[in-house]
């Protein structure tokens, strides 16, 4: 699942403006409790005290029952179309299902009690089986455990044998949610009418979404990833519908005018969150001949007008790639992929039937950015890679959940690169991946990429797990490990590790053995010895050489500089220089003095973690830092593209942490005035963005934008013939950089872009239905030119919105309509989220999140989220606190968080709230250290500029 955290953010603006950055400094301690951490300590908020004196609920399941089977039928009853017709009663939406299940399983010791899970399903009074002597065994009880923990209990006469055979059978309802959980409805609008009497155009359909812990929700169910089972489904809906699912269709027949039941085959061995089943009137397309019949399904109309033909090709494409490269075949016959108007998230992974959001799988020649490939072709390669990192071999509980989302980010970098080489953007998803890690790790309330079982029990604590961290993190050690041992071992020793799990769950432990037994070598240290301390602690290192004396040692790296760690890792060191070849060696737990190769020789500089496969941030002596920066000034080509990004990167943080001196950062863009590169600039711009953040209610603001707009001046000039006649370069890389000069310029306020963006959004207005805007620029050039407009623009774009049917149209429009400076049009725009008629409720985060990153919205987006928490944090709610709250930076927006985390419910976003928290410590005294200087170096870079 590209979930809730970085997959979704990064390729949400793939296409669109800016990356928007991740925040730094140090943290203020305005607010005093204590944390302990392994060699942790530092100073935490005052938690609310407990209520109770009951013990907390037991969370997982014994094992004294084991799963082998389901048998389950499901009945969905809604109606895909609801239609109108002259005298004729119109009926009802019906939003509910029923059906029953049997589970047959084993025990493997015995016991009187029969522990499973259900959620909000009305469960009838339960028959068990005893299949070894087709006996039917008297139930004492069953109760719904009114806790945390979702266990439906039930009660034996008898105690129910070890090795016995047993079979347990239900019978349930429950309702089909409006909020994408479980088993829910989806509307749209289907302008293709099929017949004479349709008066409305309104369609429905049903989709499931089980990960992590829904499937209890649609069924009583052992609902735990290693209590894996086979699943062999009926489902009954009306004719007119097509059911698909896990597997292809087994049988299908009438039942009456009205319903069909359809039966699919058994399943492969499988965990529960991967069950899935879609109801619709959909049609599909098939992709090129291949092993596997590849369909891929979308409303009618979409598939009519060709919006799938490029997924449809490029999933082939992929799918050949992973069986050659894993030496593994996927792991059935079939793969239907379906474009959902609703889902949260951006993608699941569920075996043989994966479900997209439709901008993440449809593409309109014409009408969307020709970027928008790179979001296709990044999500299905995630997606796909999960079809064996995570469905033939799953991790054992959701505190590695990593090694699902870990592997297929950094699987996708191969795939994307192989089936679209034209695109060379694999260097742009590491270094995205690679910075959303580093942000979130930075705090002392990240989390391990393997977190101690106990730690994740609840649904909150496992809807934790699924961030930047356990996505981007797990790709960059994977990518570190992949150095170490070089590829060869690497790719041998994932193809032995999913050969012998196949079917079964393993832990990060199994990994490393078959990892070490490819390697093949006795040197130290081992793949366990050098992971354990990535995957078992919190944070990175920094690594600081000092090019005088030759010494080099390691720290955690923390915006907090006041907080106290000791912990350590093993850290692969690459160098190069001016004047020598690239070299290594390792950095053990303790420092190094005396190193005579990193004593630089006159004019020599030194570049540590070449081409960043190493996760972590390099520091260096002030002497060193001066021949960098001088470097990148006279002929930046002679450090490698992707250091050139992480120099601007380091540079940053290392002031935000308190390592180096701000203006050394501020110095690192410098270069910038020559540079046509996208990644120097995506990694200078993403960080400034923290600048704006603190400083665009400041004094500090005016200078800022003067600079920038200095800055950006000959990047926008370079591509300004291109701008000007709406096209763009062949170079995904430049067409990226593009996009980065017109937001930069513009919201900077250059006078050439403002006029252009304007002139030719005001063109579209006069044509109406001509929109001669590039499809690549066109998100840019609507937010800025609605940021300049009023009412009129604002209006305009709000009325193409509602009336696009194109995925990607309609996303570079809502981004836009949040860009106004207009405060009253910003708060009708969040009274629209509410409105699912108008805002999907998969949308909303994202759309909160774009009013908040106005300067205008932000307070206005604050105060609708507490006043709407229950309605908005049925999406991501993690996402919405982290957004909403980064231009907090005052004590008493402070006191304003904390006691929103102490008077609502999380809904899965505690994690993420304690982050903020931190996160406006760091905030509120970073600008106290560092508005002075900030100011003066801006008022002396611009001092000749106006």
């Amino acid at each position: 699942m590209p979930g809730k955290s970085t997959l979704s953010k990064a390729l949400a603006v793939a296409f669109a403006v800016l990356t928007v950055s991740a925040i730094g400094g140090m943290i203020s301690m305005m607010i005093v409790f204590e944390i302990q951490t392994n060699n942790l300590t530092m100073t935490e908020l005052p938690t609310v005290p407990s209520t109770t004196l009951a013990p907390p609920p037991v969370m997982r399941l014994p094992r004294s029952l084991i799963p082998e089977r389901y048998e389950i039928l499901l009945h969905p009853q809604f109606y895909s179309r609801i239609v109108e017709e002259v005298n004729v009663t119109t009926p009802n939406q019906t939003l509910f299902f029923n059906g029953s299940s049997t589970v047959y399983f084993r025990c493997h010791q015995a016991t009187k009690h029969i522990f499973l899970h259900s959620f909000e399903l009305s469960v009838s009074p339960p028959e068990v089986i005893d299949r070894d002597n087709n006996k039917k065994l008297s139930v004492l009880s069953h109760q719904q455990h009114d806790d945390e923990s979702d266990f439906l209990e039930i009660e034996m006469e008898e105690n129910l044998k070890t090795n016995g055979n047993y079979s347990l059978s239900l019978s349930f309802d429950g309702e089909i949610s409006e909020y994408l959980q479980a088993l829910y409805v989806s509307k749209y609008t289907e302008t293709d009418l099929d017949f004479v009497n349709d008066t409305i155009q309104e369609r429905f359909l049903v989709a499931t979404n089980l990960e992590p812990t829904s499937a209890r929700r649609l069924f009583p169910c052992f609902d735990e990833p290693d209590m894996k089972a086979v699943f062999q489904l009926t489902v009954i809906h009306r004719r007119g519908t097509e059911a698909l699912s896990n597997t292809r269709q087994q049988r299908s027949s009438s039942i009456d005018e009205e319903w069909k039941y359809t039966q699919f085959f058994p399943t492969p061995k499988m965990s529960s969150y991967l069950l899935a089943l879609t109801i619709s009137e959909f049609k599909f397309t098939t992709s090129p001949e291949n092993r596997v019949t590849i369909k891929t399904y979308a409303r009618p109309e979409a598939i009519d007008a060709g919006h799938t033909r490029y997924a449809a090709e490029i999933t082939a494409e992929i799918l050949k790639f992973y069986e050659e490269h894993f030496d593994l075949q996927y792991g059935m016959e079939d793969l239907a992929q379906i474009a959902l108007p609703d889902l949260e998230p951006l993608a699941m992974e569920n075996w043989g039937l994966i479900t997209y959001q439709e901008g993440a799988l449809l593409y309109e020649e014409g009408v969307s950015s020709w970027l928008h490939k790179e979001v296709i072709t990044t999500v299905i390669a995630h997606e796909l890679a999960h079809q064996w990192f995570g469905n033939q071999v799953t991790m054992k509980w959701w505190n590695e959940i990593w090694l699902n989302e870990g592997f297929a980010t950094y699987m996708s970098y191969l795939a994307v690169d192989h089936a679209e080489p034209k695109f060379q953007i694999k260097e742009k998803m590491i270094m995205d991946d690679l910075h959303a890690a580093f942000e979130e790790d930075a705090l002392l309330t990240s989390h391990p990429l393997s977190a101690p079982p106990n730690d994740v029990q609840t649904t909150g604590e496992i809807l934790g797990m699924f961030d930047a961290i356990s996505y981007s993190k797990g790709a960059m050690v994977l990518r570190m490990l992949a150095e170490y041992v070089k590829d060869k071992a690497f790719d041998d020793g994932i193809r032995e590790y999913l050969k012998t799990h196949r079917g079964g769950n393993a832990d990060q432990e199994d990994l490393w053995v078959f990892i070490q037994n490819a390697r093949n070598k006795e040197s130290k240290p081992t793949v366990q010895e050098f992971m354990e301390n990535w995957t078992t602690q919190i944070g990175y290192p920094v690594v600081t050489i000092n090019t005088i004396s030759g010494s080099i040692n390691q720290k955690h790296f923390l915006y907090n500089s006041s907080a106290v760690s000791n912990l350590l890792w093993k850290i692969p060191i690459t160098y190069t220089t001016n004047i020598s070849e690239p070299n290594d060696f390792w950095l053990g737990e303790r420092e190094r003095d005396g190193m005579d190769e990193l004593i630089s020789k006159k004019g020599e500089w030194i570049l540590v973690n070449i081409n960043t496969t190493g996760y972590y941030r390099v520091n260096y002596n002030v002497e060193n830092w001066d021949r960098l920066l001088w470097q990148l000034e006279t002929n930046p080509s002679r450090i490698p593209l992707m250091n050139r990004a992480q120099l601007v990167d380091d540079a940053f943080n290392l002031a935000r942490a308190k390592q180096v001196d701000v203006t050394l950062a501020l110095k690192s863009t410098r270069f910038l005035r020559s540079e046509t590169a996208y990644l120097p600039w995506e990694s200078a711009i993403r960080n400034l963005e923290y600048f704006i953040l603190m400083f665009d209610r400041s004094e500090v603001y005016g200078p800022m934008q003067l600079y920038l707009r200095h800055q950006v001046e000959e990047l926008y000039n370079f591509f300004k013939n291109q701008t000007d006649y709406s096209t763009v370069p062949d170079d995904h890389s430049l067409q990226h950089n593009q996009i980065t000069a017109i937001e930069v310029a513009c919201s900077n306020g250059l006078p050439d872009c403002v006029e252009m963006a304007t002139e030719k959004f005001a063109e579209w207005m006069d044509r109406n239905d001509t929109n001669t805007i590039h499809t690549n620029l066109r998100s840019v050039i609507y937010c800025q030119a609605v940021a300049a407009g009023d009412k009129k623009e604002w209006e305009f774009a709000w009325e193409k919105f509602l009336n696009s049917t194109d995925t990607s149209e309609k996303d570079q429009l809502r981004k836009a309509l949040s860009c106004t400076k207009k405060t009253w049009l910003l708060n009708r725009y969040l009274s629209y989220t509410l409105d699912p008629d108008k805002i999907r409720l998969m949308d909303v985060t994202s759309t909160v999140n774009h009013i908040a990153q106005n300067a205008a919205g932000q307070a206005l987006a604050w105060n609708f989220i507490r006043a709407h928490w229950d309605y908005v944090s049925q999406g991501d709610a993690a996402s919405l606190v982290m957004g909403v709250t980064r231009r907090f930076s005052t004590p008493f927006e402070l006191q304003e968080l904390i006691r929103f985390r102490d008077n609502t419910e999380m809904n899965g976003a505690y994690r993420a709230t304690l982050q903020a928290i931190e996160q406006t410590q760091v905030n509120i005294q970073w600008v106290q250290e560092n508005h002075d200087a900030v100011l003066e170096w801006f008022e002396r870079e611009t001092a000749n500029l106006e």
